[in-house]
C-alpha cells in the first residue's frame, strides 16, 4: 500500500470521485451533488478554507485507489476552543484494517507535525456535517447528513480514537404521529403568557431574514460543544446555498410582543429523495427532476432551532417545534430531527416530550497524540 498527498487537479479529481466508486453498490448511500463537492474543496468558493490549513491524502494498492482522508486545522476554531486540536475528515476506505490504520496514522502525523496535541473527527469543511453514524444506518441519510458503513467505527476504535460527543436524531411520521395533548395546552399557554407570535420567513426579504437566523444562532448555541464563530463570508455562502432549497413554510420565527425575533427553526426539504439512484450530476436530466420534485417533497430534515438565552427553559422551543410541524404537515410527511447534541438536555427533553421516535446516533471521536 502507498499513501500520497493530493498535489494536482487529477489527484483532487480522484479524491472526489472515490466515494462514487466506493458506494456504487450500496443501496443506502445517496450520491452527493458533484458540484457541491467541488465547491467544498475549492478555496475560492468555500470561505471555511480561508481560515484552515489542510492536506488531502490518497491511499493506493497495486495501482488502485482504496482510500482517502483529509487532515486539517481550523485556526478560528482552535483559537476559540483554546486547545491544539487537529481535525480529520472525508475518511473513506475499503474494508481493510491495515488500510484504515495507515490513513488515520497519516492524518495524525500531519496534525502532530503542525503542533496539535489532540486529533478529532470525522469533521468536514461544511457546517453541521460532523460525525460518524454509529446507530441507525438506515434509512438513507437526509440532506447534509453524513453516511458511512459500520466498519468505519471499528477502524476508529482500533486506532485508539474514543467517543468525545454524540449527536442524536429522531423522526416524526405524519401518518402515525400526533402532537401530544399536553404539548398543545402547554404551547398555547406559553404563547399567551409570553405574548409570543409565530410567523413564517418572508422569502422576498431573504437577506434580512438570514441575518436574523445568524444573530440568533450565534446567541443561542454559543455554549454548545463544538461551536466556533462563523465568518461573514461563511455566513453569506451558507445563505446562498440554502436559498436554493429553503421554503417559507419550512422556516419559522418566534417574536416577542415588541416584534423582536427570539427564536427560529428551519426544516429543509430532503432533496436526497430526488438524488438517490443518480450519479451526483444535475445535467442533463437531474436538474429537471430537482426543479419538478422540490416543491412536492414531503420529507424534511429539521436542520436548526435556536432560542435566545432569556427565553430558554420557558418551552418556547416546544412552541416553535409545534408551529414547524403544523406548517409542513401532511399525512405522508416524514421529518428527521437531525441532530441534537447528546448533552443538550433542554433540547433532548423537549423532543422527548414531543414523542418523536429515536432514529440515529452520530459520534465524533478524539484522541491524544
Amino acid at each position: 500500500m502507498h499513501i500520497r498527498p493530493v498535489e494536482s487537479n487529477s489527484d483532487l479529481k480522484a479524491f472526489l470521485q472515490f466515494p462514487y466508486d466506493h458506494y456504487k453498490d450500496d443501496p443506502v448511500w445517496v450520491p452527493l451533488l458533484r458540484f457541491d463537492q467541488r465547491k467544498a474543496f475549492n478555496p475560492r468558493k468555500n470561505a471555511f478554507l480561508d481560515h484552515c490549513t489542510y492536506q488531502l491524502f490518497l491511499l493506493e494498492k497495486d495501482g488502485k485507489l482504496i482510500g482517502r482522508i483529509a487532515a486539517f486545522i481550523d485556526h478560528i476554531a482552535m483559537d476559540y476552543w483554546g486547545e491544539r486540536i487537529g481535525l480529520f475528515g472525508y475518511y473513506e476506505c475499503v474494508q481493510d484494517p491495515e488500510a484504515g490504520r495507515l490513513l488515520l496514522e497519516t492524518a495524525r502525523d500531519w496534525v502532530l507535525d503542525k503542533g496539535c496535541t489532540r486529533m478529532r473527527g470525522p469533521w468536514s469543511f461544511v457546517s453541521q456535517e460532523w460525525g460518524s453514524v454509529v446507530e441507525g444506518f438506515t434509512p438513507s441519510p437526509v440532506i447534509m447528513g453524513p453516511y458511512n458503513p459500520p466498519y468505519y467505527n471499528e477502524d476508529y476504535a482500533a486506532f485508539g480514537l474514543e467517543k468525545v460527543q454524540d449527536m442524536l436524531c429522531w423522526y416524526i411520521d405524519g401518518a402515525e404521529y400526533e402532537i401530544p395533548e399536553r404539548i398543545m395546552h402547554l404551547t398555547d399557554a406559553v404563547a399567551k403568557r409570553y405574548k409570543v407570535r409565530i410567523r413564517h420567513m418572508n422569502i422576498k426579504d431573504y437577506d434580512n431574514e438570514v441575518k436574523h437566523i445568524l444573530a440568533l444562532s450565534n446567541n443561542s448555541i454559543i455554549d454548545n460543544w463544538g461551536y466556533s464563530p462563523v465568518t461573514d463570508a461563511e455566513a453569506q455562502s451558507m445563505a446562498d446555498d440554502l436559498r436554493l432549497v429553503a421554503q417559507e413554510r419550512g422556516v419559522i420565527f418566534a417574536e416577542d410582543e415588541h416584534g423582536e425575533v427570539i427564536g427560529f427553526a428551519i426544516a429543509l426539504p430532503d432533496i436526497n429523495v430526488l438524488l438517490k439512484g443518480g450519479d451526483g450530476r444535475l445535467f442533463p436530466f437531474g436538474i429537471f427532476k430537482l426543479l419538478y420534485g422540490l416543491p412536492r417533497l414531503t420529507r424534511f430534515r429539521m436542520f436548526a432551532l435556536g432560542v435566545v438565552p432569556e427565553y430558554q427553559g420557558k418551552a418556547v422551543d416546544s412552541l416553535i417545534y409545534r408551529a414547524l410541524y403544523e406548517s409542513v404537515y401532511s399525512k405522508d410527511m416524514w421529518m428527521e430531527i437531525n441532530y441534537v447534541l447528546e448533552d443538550n438536555w433542554p433540547m433532548v427533553n423537549a423532543i422527548k416530550k414531543l414523542n418523536a421516535t429515536p432514529l440515529r446516533r452520530y459520534r465524533v471521536f478524539e484522541m491524544e497524540i
